[in-house]
């Protein structure tokens, strides 16, 4: 990123401000742009970076398409995180989820092309993979329409994804949710059996400026993530609470998976993370050095996983959160 100009949709959000803070610090880029819609959170941001002349921000949405292309004017690199998150949300939302999430990235997508962007790094989730709700539905077309805009460019224009989980902390998430609850002596737990991936916001980010550093367009990236049981989480952050069991919500599973056999024969594992190569006459497997073919029956579930958070574990994590 040095001596580049970054655009980050949804900028505002969790990752996004991670992802500013980490730029501006060690990658000396020319210019971050925040686009968003959130014009407090866009002055609040500009306050804490203590108007940093790096910095430029956009209020707009990328539904709005000639806002996208306004704001993607001389970009370099591209990484597009704004979405719709919110599973129950989007349940009762269907068309502004299928507006932001998938019109959204359709947007982005032109106006790179057009704009001549370097590259643009998508951000997707577990519940794009085998979705049986709204928002993975939603984030699974995304990564098609996101992998398939190769095709147009000739390799002007890179386009990749990452895939990953449940970001410990980020707003809507578990921990704060029970951090909150706690006062009151009682937590909310949907089913003690679930298990979900787990990754800190710094791990996200960081794991997404890699992924821009490896990419040559079309791949899906996904780091090798630590699950955790949300028994063990409402132990560590809430001992002392009673549990009131309110059963899974609509339109959600019991455990969550990052790619499945369908997907691994076509993917290659490295050491801390694997790459879901796309399926066109373009790419060639012999593009990721030291990528080692994964077992065609090969699932990465929440539930079947090699590597655990233990308490301990997320007692730091969440002391450090």
């Amino acid at each position: 990123m040095q001596d580049k100009v970054v655009l980050v949709t949804g900028g505002t959000g969790s990752f996004g401000q991670k992802f500013v803070e980490i730029a501006l610090r060690e990658f000396s880029p020319k210019t971050v742009r925040v686009f968003s819609r959130g014009e407090y959170l866009q002055e609040q941001m500009r306050m804490r970076f203590g108007d940093d002349p790096r910095l430029r921000f956009f209020i707009g949405d990328v539904r709005d398409k000639e806002r996208v292309y306004r704001a993607m004017d001389e970009v370099d690199i591209v990484v597009h995180a704004a979405a719709l998150k919110q599973v129950p949300a989007c349940e009762y939302n269907p068309i502004e989820a299928v507006r932001t999430n998938v019109d959204g990235a359709l947007a982005v997508v032109n106006a790179a092309i057009d704009s001549s962007v370097s590259q643009v790094l998508a951000i997707s989730t577990d519940k794009a993979v085998q979705p049986i709700n709204l928002y993975g539905a939603t984030k699974l077309v995304m990564e098609r329409v996101v992998v398939q805009a190769n095709v147009y460019t000739s390799g002007r224009t890179r386009f990749s994804c990452t895939r990953y989980g449940n970001v410990i902390g980020s707003r809507g998430s578990v921990v704060p949710l029970f951090l909150e609850q706690r006062k009151s002596g009682e937590i909310t737990v949907t089913d003690e059996r679930m298990t979900r991936f787990w990754i800190t916001l710094e791990e996200g980010v960081r794991f997404v400026i890699a992924s821009l550093g490896r990419m040559r367009g079309g791949e899906v990236f996904v780091p090798k993530m630590a699950s955790m049981r949300v028994s063990d989480v409402a132990d560590v952050v809430a001992p002392e609470a009673k549990r009131k069991i309110i059963g899974i919500r609509p339109s959600e599973k019991l455990h969550e998976m990052l790619f499945v056999p369908e997907e691994a024969r076509h993917a290659v594992e490295l050491d801390d993370y694997f790459v879901i190569e796309p399926e066109h006459a373009y790419w060639s497997r012999e593009q990721i050095p030291g990528g080692r073919p994964v077992a065609t029956d090969f699932t990465f579930s929440s539930d079947r996983n090699e590597r655990w958070l233990g308490q301990a574990e997320l007692r730091a994590m969440v002391e450090e959160m």
